[in-house]
Formats: structure tokens, sequence, C-alpha cells
């Protein structure tokens, strides 16, 4: 006999669950207790936000679902946060709750909440444990849920007698992902479209994909000659010095790749919804039909179809169609060498650094991140436009070295770089904040410092929403309102942490600073005292006085 907390805990060991992220509740102490000396890593956080958002980047980082923990009420509410990067982002995740006992329900007791309505628009599956013996099967729907199709968050609330109540039941054994194949028929009927194309563009994108599957990607590149671009914010899906590497279908991508699109005859989707940030609003292909012959592949048959008619759809999951694509390429050069070759010299005409205004050059910076850094390294951002000059300037060399939400959350690095550290201390982990995005999550360095997860994090600060001020600045010229922030000394904020802290005012400090802050053996911050003209990579707006 084991009380409901056990059994739980002991079938999450039994799916392979090392770690776990939480805000402690009281609604959930029977998990709490199975915890004791159970062997699973215990991550304790400040913010049930940042929980949800560390889960989300495990479950980036390995491939198999993060968990966290909330209490119910308000912790599921901030909790929200992580689940929304999770379903957007196609990330397996699965988060528990804790709910109010049964006899207490319906009577808006205590933090109750109507979890299935809450999170039924969020999650892959929503779902209630009441009573204790069915914890396995619902632990194991959770899982495989998490990760089949495409993957997403699941959110599962505990009510807290069928945790305390007490059970004989077998546990389950390991879910394993079940994913549709692609067929050497497929791939053949790619490349029967394919080889009728002059101009042809592959773009990748999209959850489930291993290492194994981006250097597939590499070999095919090289082997049939075309091009390769990618998604937003799955610029780690290809070796970015790969000679087939032609950038990224970001916010703003380049313009001479955007202009490859309107010239291209065939177009594979390869894994990626080709959602409204990667298609620029949906203005990249037209909708429903595209000109272009489309080939699109997807783990989910629900998104074949749904926003692009394509005239070869295939569903299968993204990997297994690399490996068939690569299996039966054709030896001999194809026609379309010199069109990858002009797309790989816009590229790289489009990542020679143009300097902004101010004392400190972002694209100087990352310039001299790309230079030291190992390809290893892991670089995570959360939202904002200090971002747009990492995805231009950076190079990213290897699988699962960027961890960024496609769902354009803020606050996102500064988790993501903790759960990416305590999975890969031995890996180099910098996370790249704006203010105002970093101060979504700041708590969270006490987390950092707690787990000795010695990240690097970079605050561009210009004591403003400087996204939002740009778009005011373009749509209302003068009138700035609501844009302009007071923060605090974010260098001594790390230093009270235990951490270290220092401020850079000129570009040319940062390298020493950069130096000091990998070598101090402690989480450490360099605070970016950034001109607030210096809004874009690509605009500098003049600067204005907030109207009150």
């Amino acid at each position: 006999m084991r009380h409901g907390g056990q059994i739980l805990v002991d079938c999450l060991k039994a799916q392979g669950v090392t770690r776990v992220f939480c805000v402690p509740g009281e609604s959930y102490l029977p998990v709490l207790d199975g915890l004791y000396n159970s062997g699973i890593d215990v991550v304790i956080c400040r913010h049930e936000g940042g929980a949800t958002m560390m889960a989300e980047a495990h479950g980036k980082l390995t491939g198999t679902p993060g968990v966290a923990f909330v209490t119910r009420g308000p912790g599921a509410t901030n909790a929200s946060s992580g689940v929304h990067v999770a379903r957007q982002d196609s990330t397996p995740m699965i988060l528990f709750i804790g709910q109010v006992s049964r006899g207490y329900r319906d009577r808006e007791a205590f933090q109750e909440v109507d979890f299935r309505a809450m999170f039924g628009p969020l999650a892959k599956w929503v779902a209630e444990i009441e009573t204790t013996e069915r914890i396995p099967e619902y632990i194991g729907h959770a899982f495989a849920t998490a990760m089949n199709g495409r993957p997403g968050p699941v959110v599962l609330s505990l009510v807290e007698d069928a945790l305390f109540a007490a059970a004989e039941v077998a546990d389950i054994g390991p879910v394993t992902r079940v994913a549709p194949r692609c067929t050497r028929a497929d791939a053949e009927a790619i490349w029967a479209r394919l080889r009728g194309a002059e101009r042809p563009l592959v773009i990748v994108g999209g959850g489930a994909w291993t290492a194994t599957a981006a250097a597939d990607v590499a070999r095919l590149a090289e082997r049939s000659g075309l091009p390769v671009a990618t998604a937003f914010r799955r610029q780690d899906y290809i070796d970015n010095t790969h000679a087939n590497y032609v950038g990224d279908f970001g916010i703003g991508p380049s313009p001479a790749l955007r202009a490859r699109i309107d010239e291209a005859d065939t177009i594979v989707l390869l894994g990626t919804r080709l959602s409204e940030m990667a298609s620029g609003g949906y203005k990249l292909l037209d909708v429903p039909t595209p000109r272009q012959t489309l080939i699109h592949t997807h783990a989910d048959a629900g998104e074949l179809g749904r926003v692009y008619h394509a005239a070869l759809a295939i569903n299968a999951d993204s990997p297994s169609v690399v490996a068939q694509l690569l299996a039966t390429c054709a030896p001999e050069p194809p026609r379309w060498q010199a069109w990858t070759r002009a797309a790989r010299a816009d590229y790289e005409r489009y990542i020679v650094p143009q300097p902004t205004v101010g004392d400190v050059r972002l694209e100087e910076v990352v310039v001299h991140l790309n230079a030291v850094l190992p390809p290893d390294a892991i670089l995570t951002n959360g939202a904002g436009n200090y971002a747009s000059w990492l995805h231009r300037y950076y190079r990213y060399r290897a699988f699962r070295s960027q961890l960024a939400p496609t769902s354009g959350s803020m606050g996102y690095g500064l988790p993501a770089a903790i759960a990416a550290k305590l999975q890969h201390p031995g890996r180099p982990v910098v996370c790249l904040a704006g203010d105002g995005c970093f101060q979504m999550t700041m708590q969270e360095f006490g987390s950092a410092a707690q787990y000795g997860a010695n990240v690097v994090v970079i605050v561009c600060n210009n004591s403003s929403y400087g996204t939002i001020r740009m778009h005011q600045e373009r749509e209302y010229p003068g009138r700035v309102v609501g844009t302009m922030i007071r923060n605090p000394d974010f260098a001594a904020l790390a230093r009270s942490y235990g951490g270290f802290g220092e401020k850079v005012s000129r570009t040319a400090d940062f390298p020493k600073a950069l130096e000091a802050a990998m070598a101090a053996g402690v989480p450490a911050l360099i605070e970016l005292q950034m001109d607030q003209r210096a809004v874009s990579h690509r605009l500098v707006a003049p600067a204005q006085s907030e109207v009150a």
C-alpha cells in the first residue's frame, strides 16, 4: 500500500524522469513526500511561470516531457505562461496542479479553479485524477499524449483526496514514443517533385527533432545541393556554417531570403507549421494554395492542410523523413547548385555586422560571442528586439544550442538557461535578455545560485520596453507613453545573490567582462548600458521623452 503521492512519484521514475521543477504547495504535500529520497532532482523555483519555462526548456533539450508541479489557483494561473510556450513550440511537457478535495468541489472553495476549462485551449490534454488507483493510467496517457504526434503540454490536476489515500496498484511501464514513419515510397514521391524543380528551397522546423536528424539534414544538403533555411527560432537544426545553410525565417528575415521565396518554384516545409512569425503574417506563401509547388511533411496529420494546401502532403515525423530522403538521394549533382550558392552568398552578406548607435554596440557583442564560445554553447533568450541581433549575427553550430520561445514569451531566457545548465553542466550557457524581459523572471537568479547553475546572463538595459516603443515611434511619432521603465542596479542584484555582476558601458570592455563572468564559478550577470535609440538591428529611432 502506498499513498497517492508515492504512487505518482514511482510512476514518474518508471518513465525515466530524473528532474522536476516546482513551487511547493500544500495542495500536493503527498507528492513532495514521495519525492523525498526518491532520486529525482527537485528544483525549487521562485515563481510558477519560471518553473514551467524550465520544464519546457528541459523538454526541448531532452525530447522527453519536462515535468513541473504547482499548487492550485494562483499557482496554476502563474504557471500558464510556460504551458503556452510548450504548446506553440511543440514541446513535450507535463504540468501537475494540486486541486481541492472532492467534498469541496463546485463551491468556489479556496483557490478552486476548473482546470479543464482554464487550460483547455492551451494544452493537448487536460484531465483530473480523482481516484488513487487510476494514477498510473493517467500518467501513462499523459506521457504518450505529450510525446506523440505534434508534441505539446499536458495538464493533470491532482485532487487532494487521491493523493492522501492509499492503494495497492501496479506501476505502468515506460511509455515509448510512437511516430508516423516516412516510407521509401514517400521519399521517392518527394524526389519526383524536386527533380523537376529549378529553384527549390527547404525550410526545416517544428518539434520532435533529434541530433541525428539535424546531422542528416546537413548530409542531405551536401549530397543533394539543396538550400536549407530554418523556421523561426529553429536555427540550430543545421550547422549555420554549412555551405547550404541560407538563413532563417524569423521576425523580419533577410530581404534577400524573402525574395528567394518569391523566386522559388518548389518549397519543402519539413516538420514546420510555418506559423505567423515564420511566414511574416501568413504572407510568405499564398493561402491556402501557394503558387509554388509545396511539399509539406509533419508528424501531426491535423497540421497538414490546416493553413496551406500542399501539392504533396506526407504525415511523418521529421527524423524519418530526413533519413529516407538521405537514403534515396541521387548521387548526381543537381541542376540547382548555382541557385544554392547564390542564396548562401546572400546569407553571408547579411551577417556582416551593420553598425548601430551608442557606446555599446550589440552587433559587436554578438560577434564576439560567436568568436569565443565553443560550438556546443547554449544560448537562450526571451522576447524583445535585442534578440534580433542574436538571431542575425550568431551562428548556431550544434543541435539544441538555441533555446528561444517561438511563442514570443518574455522572461523565458533565464529559466531556460538554468534548465540547460542543470542538464548540461559542462556546456557554457549564455542568456541574452532585455531589461524588461529579464525582470519578468529575474527572481529565478536565486534558483541558479541555489543549485549552482553557473549561467551567464547578458542584460541589455535601455530603460524601456524597447520593442513597443519602436512600434509607437513608427505608428504615432513623438507620442511615446507607457514604455519607459525604472530599473534596479542589475549587477548589484546578481551580487546580492552571491553571483558575479558587472556593468559594461563601452563595447571595448565587454570581452574582459565576459571572460571574468565565464570564469567566476558562480551565476554571472553582465549589464550592458544601451543607447535608447538602438531599438533594432536595422532601425535607429530618435530619442524621445515620455509623455506623462
